[in-house]
């Protein structure tokens, strides 16, 4: 028999094996990381267990954990250095039995959860970890862009709770919009003097973290996607397909800040994408004019009767102010 690559038969099990070992090796690595978080918080039940067990252990206080390093390392080895035990500790305290962590999430996932002293703020990153799968670096990248504080900062008590407990559920064109977005990854200095073309060009350089940044179901489509009316070219700057709303999403690059005709222009786009772009299936797009800038009141009148589907956000290079953001959602929260 030809066992060489032309061969289809051959190829198809080779294309078996691939995919049952790599589906094997998942598992097996999924139930290792099951079994490391379950040892994890059984040990730190153990912890605490034993400071609890009467004035004669208590009195062992911070030096039970140095007394534990030292020793199980020495017999076990790596995994039971000063910090990790503490951690090991606080996630039998943070998750107690009634609140058993995921075993979607990795023990790296906890630590870096674990580091989150509001409650409400940590379940909302814990949630978004598993929906949309992030991993230790992207999960990093969202805290420190303040993704929960950002969305929570535009709702009132109920829907902050909400977003804590449940994550971003993508069930309308609203669920997908920030405002601001954070570009910090651009790596563009706040004074310097950038086009529109290097903007998007930056973007697309460093389009992995964009898409992390637009969340979850977002496909990049093109850049520069022209399109033709009249005889004349028109082109939109960033064109994805969301795959849980089943449309397109055009982005509008502005530098500075936003005007009407630009959410004319939109429209446009919209308008031609929903009769020439569309297929069977397809939802009608959505548009984002994506500005530094924008007047809330100018924005308000020049969408005066215009789609329900076109947005106007800001974007910022720069991380935001965490205080003031918290400050909000405090505020949000003791209003009611």
């Amino acid at each position: 028999m030809d066992l060489t690559p032309a061969n289809s038969e051959y190829q198809q099990l080779i294309g078996q094996i691939s995919t049952t070992y790599n589906e094997g090796r998942n598992r097996a690595a999924q139930a290792v990381n099951t079994q490391l978080v379950e040892t994890y918080w059984a040990i730190g039940r153990y912890i605490v267990e034993f400071e609890q067990g009467g004035s004669n252990k208590a009195k062992y206080g911070k030096s039970l954990i140095n007394h534990l390093a030292e020793d199980l390392s020495t017999m076990h080895g790596k995994g039971f250095s000063r910090s990790n035990l503490i951690y090991m500790r606080l996630f039998y305290l943070e998750y107690p039995i009634s609140e058993k962590p995921s075993h979607l999430l990795s023990w790296s996932h906890y630590v870096e959860l674990l580091k989150i002293d509001d409650k409400l703020e940590r379940k909302f990153y814990e949630q978004q970890s598993v929906i949309e799968k992030w991993s230790i670096p992207e999960l990093k990248r969202q805290k420190k862009a303040s993704l929960f504080l950002r969305l929570a900062a535009s709702k009132d008590k109920e829907g902050i709770l909400q977003l804590a407990k449940q994550g971003i559920s993508v069930l309308q064109p609203d669920d997908i919009i920030r405002d601001p977005y954070v570009l910090d990854f651009l790596k563009i200095p706040e004074l310097h003097h950038y086009s529109e073309a290097e903007l998007e060009g930056r973007i697309i350089e460093h389009l992995q973290n964009f898409l992390l940044e637009l969340g979850k179901g977002f496909a990049f489509v093109g850049r520069q996607y022209r399109i033709t009316l009249g005889n004349r070219h028109h082109y939109v700057d960033l064109v994805f397909y969301h795959r849980i709303l089943k449309c397109f999403v055009l982005i509008d690059l502005k530098k500075e800040e936003a005007g009407y005709q630009d959410v004319g222009q939109m429209n446009m786009y919209l308008g031609y994408f929903e009769n020439e772009e569309n297929t069977e299936g397809d939802n009608p797009p959505i548009g984002i004019v994506l500005a530094k800038q924008k007047d809330d009141l100018l924005i308000q009148y020049a969408m005066h009767n215009v789609s329900s589907q076109l947005f106007v956000s800001k974007y910022q290079l720069y991380l935001p102010n965490r205080e003031e953001l918290k400050a909000v959602i405090e505020q949000q929260l003791n209003n009611y």
